[in-house]
């Protein structure tokens, strides 16, 4: 039973920070690469970051390249996305996932959890 949980969305304000995190359970945590993905209204599902096994090849979006940020903690199974000088546009439901390779396509990720709201008001 593989089984990823998101936590840390809710409202914040334009220019507020925000962590969310992901406990991962029922698989081997260390041998995937970890990512978010994010989906607004009326949007498809997007690639955020992803960090692979090593840590080494961290990959993100230009959209936030420079304000948000993917971590992991192989100990603690679980990954992280730092998100800083947050924009009403990055308002949507935020999703973990896991894929085999580093990756921004969403059909290469092959579990994925329930998502967690955030939403940036201006």
């Amino acid at each position: 039973q593989v089984k990823l949980v998101e936590s840390g969305g809710g409202v914040v304000q334009a220019g507020d920070s925000l962590v969310l995190s992901c406990a991962a359970s029922g698989l081997d945590f260390k041998q995937y690469t970890w990512g978010w993905f994010r989906q607004a209204p009326g949007q498809e599902r997007e690639f955020v970051g992803a960090i692979d096994w090593t840590a080494m090849n961290p990959y993100m979006a230009p959209s936030v390249k420079g304000r948000f940020t993917v971590s992991r903690d192989n100990a603690k199974n679980t990954v992280t996305l730092q998100m800083n000088s947050l924009e009403p546009e990055d308002t949507a439901v935020y999703y973990c996932a896991a894929s085999t390779i580093i990756t921004r396509a969403r059909t290469q990720y092959n579990f994925w959890g329930q998502g967690t709201q955030v939403t940036v008001s201006s």
